[in-house]
C-alpha cells in the first residue's frame, strides 16, 4: 500500500494473491477497496476492478511493474514464497493470481474510516458488500464522502456515475490490463501460428496508443514476439476480414522470411465475441497508414 500510494500518476494496479487461485467475487467495473490488516483495520482506498487471470510471475511483472506493490521482481518473488511459507531459495517458475484494477484511488489518513460492523476478525483476505442493503448502501456512502474533494484528481472516467447513485464504471484499461486481457482472450495462443510458449508472446495494439489507438481488447491481437515487431514496423498486417499479410519488403531487404510467407493469406484466431474481435476500422488503419504492401 506504501509503495503504491507514493507512485505519481498511478492508473493501475494488480493487487495479487501470493496462489494461482481464480477470483470471481466482482465483475469488471465493480468497486474494490484496500483496507489496512490489524492493528489499523481502516478502508484507505480502492479501485475500479477490471479482470483477474492466473499468470506467471514474471508476466505480471512485465505487465505491472512496481504497480505490484514492489520495487523489483526478486523483491515480489521474496513476498510470495514467504506467504506461501516455502524455502526462499526455491527454484522454478511461479504462478500468481492477478486482479487487475484501475483508476486507483487512495484516501487522506483524515479520511480513512471503519469497515462495516459486520467485518470478522476472521476474514483473511476479503468479502462483498452489496448496495441493495444496509451496510452495503452505508458503505457506498461513506467511500462516496470520503472522496468527494478529491474527485478532480481521481481520474475517474465518469465521475456523475461514480458519486452519484452506485452504478458499473466501464474500467479505463492501462497497459498492463490490456496485456493480460489479450492474453486471455486469445487463450494464450499466438492469433497467427497457434503458438502457446507464453513467454514468447506479446498483445500488440493494432493502432499505436500514442497514435490514437486505445488499450482495448478490440485494438489488440496476440502475436508471437518476432511477428508483434514486424506489425508494429509494417512488414506485416491483418485485414479487416482476418487475413494474416506479408510485405514483400521483408523478401527484398533481407533476402529471407520463408516462414513469413507461408503464413501469408491465412485466417488468424479471434475470440468468439464479436466486440471483442479485432476492430475493422483500426485494422483498416494498420493496413492504411504502418503496411509497407
Amino acid at each position: 500500500f506504501k509503495q503504491l500510494r507514493r507512485q505519481p500518476d498511478l492508473t493501475e494496479v494488480n493487487f495479487w494473491s501470493p496462489s494461482p487461485k481464480a477470483f470471481r467475487a466482482l465483475q469488471p467495473g465493480e468497486l474494490f477497496l484496500f483496507k489496512l490488516h490489524s492493528p489499523i483495520n481502516m478502508i484507505v482506498g480502492g479501485g475500479v476492478f477490471a479482470s483477474s487471470t492466473i499468470m506467471p510471475l514474471s508476466l505480471a511483472w512485465e505487465a505491472f511493474g512496481t504497480s505490484n506493490g514492489v520495487t523489483s521482481l526478486p523483491e515480489m518473488r521474496s513476498r510470495i514464497l514467504r506467504y506461501r511459507k516455502l524455502d526462499p531459495n526455491t527454484a522454478g517458475p511461479v504462478e500468481i493470481g492477478c486482479r487487475v484494477l484501475t483508476q486507483p484511488f487512495f484516501l487522506d489518513e483524515s479520511r480513512w474510516f471503519s469497515p462495516p460492523s459486520s467485518w470478522s476478525k476472521n476474514i483473511v483476505s476479503f468479502t462483498t458488500y452489496g448496495t441493495d442493503d444496509s451496510e452495503g448502501a452505508a458503505l457506498w456512502n461513506a467511500v462516496r464522502d470520503a472522496m468527494v474533494p478529491a474527485v478532480s484528481s481521481t481520474g475517474f472516467s465518469e465521475e456523475k456515475s461514480r458519486f452519484g447513485e452506485p452504478a458499473l464504471i466501464r474500467p479505463r484499461l492501462g497497459q498492463g490490463a490490456f496485456r493480460l486481457l489479450v492474453t486471455d482472450l486469445y487463450d494464450r495462443r499466438c492469433a497467427i501460428t497457434k503458438e502457446r510458449t507464453l513467454p514468447a508472446l506479446e498483445a500488440a495494439h493494432i493502432r499505436p496508443y500514442a497514435e490514437g489507438g486505445e488499450h482495448s481488447p478490440s485494438n489488440g491481437i496476440l502475436m508471437r514476439r518476432d511477428i508483434h515487431s514486424l506489425f508494429d514496423q509494417g512488414y506485416v498486417t491483418v485485414t479487416p476480414d482476418h487475413r494474416f499479410e506479408v510485405s514483400r519488403r521483408i523478401r527484398e531487404e533481407f533476402e529471407n522470411g520463408r516462414h513469413y510467407y507461408e503464413l501469408h493469406g491465412s485466417a488468424i484466431t479471434v475470440p468468439s465475441m464479436v466486440s471483442q474481435q479485432p476492430d475493422a476500422n483500426a485494422l483498416a488503419w494498420h493496413n492504411n497508414n504502418r503496411y509497407f504492401g
